[in-house]
């Protein structure tokens, strides 16, 4: 079986990203995948990065459990709603606090980075208030997607990276919701067959 963790940026637990993860998750598992979900926005941790890295903070039980489950996991599935461009901040926070020197990353004796989260796969599943996804691409530049997709999850290991964007959510019905919504069942069916490993 494939293990493929979800996580849900979204701090609302009643927005459409929780339905986008939740019909990910019963898709997945309905191929015979193990899944594992995150819902960010649930999980008790202290969002500040306080220190920096010149003091180490304690790892709250919520962020060991959630770093457990990445390590664990094969394939990951990132899900979170565009705001300003970006993430929402507690989103943000987690990787600050969680996505640490020596547990997703490290530096080699020259003093090269090396991503600890090596023979992962992802997908970035990102939803859109009002923008359509060419005016993301060609205005903005992707500026959000290369910030968590190159900046954080290919430096810390991952490969091998999908991208979906779902919006613009002006004059959603539930015709269009019922539609992206069968995406995310046809890319979780997708994203469920095992890796081929080399003889």
């Amino acid at each position: 079986m494939k293990k493929i963790l979800v996580i849900n940026g979204h701090p609302d637990q009643e927005s459409f990203n929780t339905a986008i993860a939740r019909t990910y998750v019963d898709s997945a598992k309905a191929t015979g995948a193990e899944v594992r979900y995150i819902a960010i926005g649930e999980l008790d941790f202290n969002p500040n990065l306080q220190f920096g890295y010149r003091k180490r903070m304690e790892l709250e039980p919520d962020l060991l459990k959630a770093l457990e489950d990445i390590h664990w996991s094969e394939h990951q599935v990132w899900i979170h709603p565009m705001w300003w461009l970006g993430m929402p901040a507690v989103m943000k926070g987690f990787f600050d606090r969680a996505f640490l020197p020596g547990i997703t990353f490290t530096r080699n004796k020259n003093g090269i980075s090396e991503g600890l989260l090596n023979d992962k796969t992802g997908r970035i599943i990102t939803t859109s208030g009002d923008l359509s996804e060419h005016e993301y691409n060609e205005i903005y530049q992707s500026s959000g997607l290369i910030q968590l997709k190159n900046g954080i999850l290919e430096y810390c290991g991952l490969s091998s990276i999908q991208v979906d964007f779902i919006g613009p959510f002006q004059d959603i019905n539930e015709d269009k919701r019922g539609k992206w919504l069968e995406r995310v069942r046809d890319v979780a069916k997708t994203d469920s067959v095992p890796l081929k490993r080399e003889a």
